[in-house]
């Protein structure tokens, strides 16, 4: 379970966020709406541990039992899929991938991993593909392959579907939402497209904390 905690965030003499208070259950995606500025992204920004020093923000966010605003960014074990793919151009999909496997996973059973997740996305075969060659569906798999094979314990959608054309919005949203769903693990989605919002999924308003 992830729990927000009365959770404020300034900028100065500014409120961006004011005694925010939710809590997602594993497998559960809960998206937040709001216009642009209404502190979404500072939001997501604090969840992660990477707010910028000139906010100023108060609260607590515990997962799994465990308090972890406290804790570097590299130890909350939260996963984030941005608007874009953010992919490294001078490695390959592969490459790419194996970057974001565990340092426990050792040996052939890293590329074996890499492998089996490029097949499910319906990827097989571009292990050796340039990035730059990918066309913008195939560049958001890879992405959120890399996302889900770091094996977080949350997961953070950032306006991902955003970026992609109608004939693709769909399909791919459906297809994020099966896999994360897989893993068990709460997911917290932002947008502003209310097409986003899985089926019966619980939405939040950002003017709820203003």
């Amino acid at each position: 379970m992830l729990i927000v905690q009365s959770l404020s965030v300034y900028q100065g003499a500014t409120t961006l966020l004011k005694d925010a208070n939710f809590q997602v259950n594993k497998s559960d995606i809960v998206t937040i709406m709001g216009p642009s500025g209404s502190g979404k992204s500072s939001l997501f920004s604090w969840m992660v541990g990477a707010l910028s020093s000139q906010f100023q923000a108060s609260g607590e966010l515990w997962l799994n039992e465990r308090r972890i605003d406290i804790l570097p960014t590299a130890q909350r074990q939260i996963g984030i899929l941005f608007q874009d793919a953010l992919l490294f151009d001078h490695f390959s999909v592969g490459q790419n991938l194996l970057l974001a496997l565990p340092a426990s996973l050792q040996g052939s059973a890293r590329r074996h991993t890499v492998e089996n997740a490029l097949t499910r996305a319906d990827l097989a075969g571009f292990y050796h593909r340039d990035p730059a060659s990918l066309s913008g569906g195939q560049r958001s798999r890879v992405a959120l392959l890399r996302a889900l094979l770091a094996q977080p314990q949350a997961l953070l959608l950032d306006e991902p579907f955003s970026r992609l054309d109608a004939s693709l919005r769909d399909t791919f949203r459906q297809w994020v939402f099966t896999e994360v769903r897989k893993l068990n693990i709460p997911v917290v989605q932002v947008t502003h497209d209310a097409q986003d919002v899985p089926p019966a999924g619980r939405v939040l308003q950002m003017g709820n904390w203003a």
